[in-house]
């Protein structure tokens, strides 16, 4: 198992249990902070063992950080339209 791998691994442990603590903000904090280092995670993992477990991740990311990509794509549509 390569070191990418292992801590991509651990990310998605650190989110569901992150998820799991009650929070005041709605989780925005917390899910600024798994973005913040989720983003340079899949770029790393995506090196070390291709493509695949880089959009397997990134379509785990995703459904763990639904809810910011459900306002993303708002924000975008909002954009778009005008």
């Amino acid at each position: 198992m390569t070191a990418s791998f292992v801590l991509a691994c651990l990310w998605v442990i650190a989110a569901n249990v992150l998820a799991m603590i009650p929070s005041k903000d709605n989780y925005w904090t917390r899910a600024y902070f798994l973005i913040a280092i989720g983003v340079p995670l899949l770029g790393y993992l995506t090196y070390e063992n291709g493509p695949v477990w880089g959009l397997i991740f990134l379509i785990a990311g995703a459904s763990i950080l639904r809810w910011p990509l459900v306002y993303l794509g708002r924000w975008v549509r909002r954009m778009v339209r005008g």
